[in-house]
């Protein structure tokens, strides 16, 4: 482990050239401070978790202190946003300082989001309101918890300054670590832009970066294409799994190499409502939890069009029309997971197609719902729902499912309990969270919540005795008057 003097930088993507960003510094800020800290995001660049909170790592990841061998650039890159094409995007607010090498050969990028204002800005101050840092750090922290491909936090850092959006609030910057930071609308940028040149640099260099093993293949741009959409789809496949929705689904919000990226309004599903989005911006549900795996069809095809001049059309469509049946396949695996059940025949696709008939229609907790079935028949906490009429025959056919698994109730239990959280960050806790940060600048709360998320499968009990939790307080379902909350982009 070292400290943020010694991280080992290898910059690779700055060898691009300027056509590709603008090289900036961090502008300076106002007395920094500590809001919350990652220990085991820090772990992926080596960097020793005394370390941060001290001065030295405020001064260094705040930008009032260069960090050795990092080369700080906001990269350009344009995209579709709710389904519209936006030519001037680029990292107005953020800026990558560099990648950090680790101890085990892997790459990580270190991003400032509200480093100050570059040429990609558009006139705004280019910094990121506290609110939205404290909700990307939990929601990056706790998608990390549940095995979610996702960029990590390793910091929030609160700064002295008033900034304005609806209203006044408090500034702060996030330190994001991501495997990449490469867009499918950063080869959109270059594709509508009339760059074919570099649309081609940049997709040598994302395999030769992240897809090495197939750097040798005379068809290596086809197969990058392929594998993007199975971890697109894969992705997708675990968010809705686990009644994720992210709320902002724009082509600048995908990565190439399917990492859950840029957190805005995003939510998790309390009780089932397929077209819920917690994007107050949404309004035609756009980005609603039962449109993501469409969305991510959707914006495949718009990165395979950049791609038309080196592939073709043909084998793109050829790769294209892979997508649904993988996703088909990879939330069929992880439902089958969920239910505790390996035999995913026809009687499954009936017993699921019923399960999501009875969430919706007497609006059950979507977490909760799967965490008592694992305990069930053991537990009667299912069979006192409102709904009982018409669950008791579709769990009567769940046991029968059950039963022809030849495992016992224990092992099922187990079995489920390692892929239904029992905790997950819903609303009323975020918002507790909020106000203690923002009202009376308490971050225990937020520390609290990381803690808990990092393990959201199973009750630690010499752990949330030090943190004060009480495990059935942070299970309970989402409270009637936080139901269906939504946020804004600027919150």
């Amino acid at each position: 482990m070292t400290d943020s003097r010694n991280l080992n930088f290898r910059n690779r993507f700055i060898e691009l050239g300027p056509e590709f960003y603008q090289a900036k510094t961090p502008d300076p800020v106002t007395d920094p401070y500590l809001v919350d800290f990652s220990p085991s995001a820090a772990q992926l660049i080596d960097l020793a978790p005394e370390d941060g909170g001290n001065k030295d790592f405020l001064d260094r990841f705040s930008g009032n202190c260069p960090l050795e061998g990092a080369q700080p650039l906001a990269m350009a890159y344009s995209g579709h946003q709710f389904g519209s094409y936006n030519p001037r995007l680029g990292d107005g607010r953020g800026l990558l300082l560099g990648e950090v090498q680790n101890k085990k050969q892997e790459m990580w990028d270190i991003h400032l989001k509200g480093a100050g204002p570059t040429r990609f800005a558009r006139g705004f101050d280019g910094r990121a309101t506290l609110q939205s840092s404290i909700r990307e750090h939990l929601a990056s922290e706790a998608l990390n918890g549940l095995g979610i491909s996702t960029t990590r936090s390793l910091a929030v850092i609160g700064i002295r300054e008033l900034i304005y959006r609806e209203k006044p609030a408090l500034a702060a910057i996030l330190v994001r670590i991501a495997d990449t930071h490469i867009r499918f609308g950063s080869f959109e940028f270059f594709h509508y832009t009339g760059q074919g040149e570099n649309v081609k640099r940049l997709l040598e260099f994302s395999i030769q970066n992240y897809y090495p093993d197939i750097i040798q293949e005379t068809d290596r741009y086809r197969i990058f294409f392929q594998r993007t959409i199975q971890r697109t789809a894969k992705l997708i496949a675990k968010w809705q799994s686990v009644g994720f929705i992210h709320g902002v689904m724009n082509t600048d919000n995908m990565t190439i190499t399917g990492t859950t990226f840029d957190y805005g309004p995003y939510g998790f599903m309390d009780r089932f409502i397929p077209n819920h989005t917690p994007n107050h911006s949404d309004t035609h549900g756009r980005y609603a939890y039962n449109q993501q795996s469409e969305i991510g069809f959707w914006n495949l095809n718009k990165l395979a069009k950049p791609l038309v001049h080196l592939v073709g059309p043909e084998k793109l469509e050829e790769e294209i029309q892979q997508y649904q049946p993988l996703f088909n396949r990879f939330y069929r695996e992880e439902m089958g997971k969920k239910l505790g059940l390996a035999i995913l025949d026809s009687e499954f696709t009936q017993l699921v197609q019923r399960m999501f008939q009875l969430l919706q229609n007497h609006q059950l907790d979507y977490t909760n719902f799967f965490r008592s079935l694992a305990d069930y028949p053991g537990i009667p906490h299912l069979e006192n729902n409102n709904g009982s009429d018409e669950l008791k025959p579709w769990l009567n056919h769940y046991l029968e499912l059950a039963q022809r698994e030849g495992i016992s109730h224990e092992e099922r239990k187990i079995q489920m309990d390692s892929s239904n959280p029992k905790f997950i960050l819903r609303n009323h806790l975020i918002q507790t969270a909020l106000d203690k940060a923002l009202k009376e600048a308490d971050f225990s709360e937020i520390t609290r919540l990381r803690i808990l998320l990092e393990n959201p499968f199973q009750d630690q009990p010499e752990v949330f005795e030090k943190y004060g939790i009480d495990s059935e307080y942070y299970a309970q379902d989402t409270p009637e008057t936080f139901l269906g909350q939504q946020t804004s982009c600027s919150a």
